[in-house]
């Protein structure tokens, strides 16, 4: 299993319990999205995933591993092997865009060769390659400052793309799009993980696409996994239940339809 988590809980130092007793599997090479309402504990998970967290109880098991069980230098390689797209990318506003993309592979670059890449990129050609695929060729020498909130996400989504992980986490990825690149970021990202084996793991605000894109859907309230389940088995009153009492109850969007034209996988 990629991801294993048996009878998992997580409480923040502020004495917050974000997760209670959740488990489960994810398998190498699945595309599996987590919905729910802000608050749901979306966040905390993929965090935990990432091994930023320590669970406060439980078993984690990822890439096969036992991270809090690991050296602080075996656990830093671990986290090489996982890539993290947070909804509001890290990147010093005065960084260029080259360089924040090329950090993604700080991970496996000795101590040398990341100097170097601060003066000089040592990769252009394969960041504007990533880039590219994001549309985002022409701002590879931007400064971060320059970009636009969406622009940004894209950058954090080529950096990790750089990266190369076997575990690919996404955090509200898309949250700062249009429906039309959302769409497409999403299809780009299911697309890399399909051709190079990959297992996503994306929590997502917008339930249709989280239905069209992926083909596992887990549902999150209150820290809990309200349901776990192929997308195609996910039906509106489930939906119901996971955002009650919630301003914006995304129930039509099970019966929504993704705009046409777009690669699905």
């Amino acid at each position: 299993m990629t991801l294993r988590l048996d009878a998992i809980a997580l409480r923040h130092r502020n004495g917050a319990q974000a997760l209670h007793h959740v488990d489960l599997n994810i398998a190498p090479g699945e595309r599996v999205a987590i919905i729910g309402p802000s608050g749901a504990g979306k966040s905390s998970l993929l965090n935990l995933f990432a091994t930023a967290f320590a669970p406060s109880a439980g078993q984690l098991d990822v890439l096969g591993q036992r991270p809090w069980q690991l050296s602080s230098r075996q656990r830093q390689r671990l986290r090489a092997r996982i890539g993290l797209i947070h909804q509001a990318p890290p990147l010093p506003p005065r960084q260029r865009v080259v360089t924040a993309v090329l950090a993604g592979q700080l991970g496996q670059w000795g101590l040398g060769k990341s100097l170097l890449n601060l003066l000089h990129p040592v990769d252009i050609a394969g960041a504007q390659a990533v880039l590219a695929r994001l549309d985002l060729a022409d701002k590879l020498f931007d400064h971060c400052q320059q970009l636009s909130g969406g622009q940004l996400q894209r950058v954090g989504i080529a950096r990790v793309l750089y990266q190369a992980p076997e575990l690919l986490l996404a955090d509200e990825p898309v949250s700062a799009m249009d429906p039309r690149l959302a769409e497409h970021t999403l299809s780009l990202l299911c697309e890399h993980a399909v051709q190079h084996g990959v297992t996503l793991v994306a929590s997502l605000h917008t339930v249709d696409l989280a239905l069209a894109f992926f083909p596992r859907i887990i549902g999150l309230r209150d820290g809990r996994v309200l349901f776990d389940l192929p997308t195609a088995e996910v039906d509106p009153r489930q939906l119901d239940a996971l955002y009650a009492n919630e301003h914006l109850t995304p129930t039509a969007a099970s019966q929504s339809h993704p705009t046409p034209g777009l690669p699905r996988c």
